[in-house]
């Protein structure tokens, strides 16, 4: 009986950590294929606004966006 309740709590805890790693590196993937936006995407973002988009108006919102993301 005890036996199988530690067989048990050590399997869940196997799966979790595998888990997690594999989530993980999915994740790490996704976001090498698929990155965060950056200062070019910002810029053709604003032109198709119809904004005029300086250099000073892209670093606020850059840094907004990193102050939001918690970087």
């Amino acid at each position: 009986m005890w036996i199988n309740i530690l067989v048990g709590t050590l399997c869940l805890i196997g799966g979790v950590a595998i888990g997690f790693f594999i989530a993980r590196k999915t994740m790490m993937n996704y976001l090498k294929k698929n990155p965060p936006i950056n200062e070019q995407m910002l810029r053709v973002m604003m032109m198709q606004m119809g904004q005029n988009p300086s250099q000073k108006k892209i670093n606020q919102m850059m840094k907004a966006m990193q102050k939001q993301t918690g970087k």
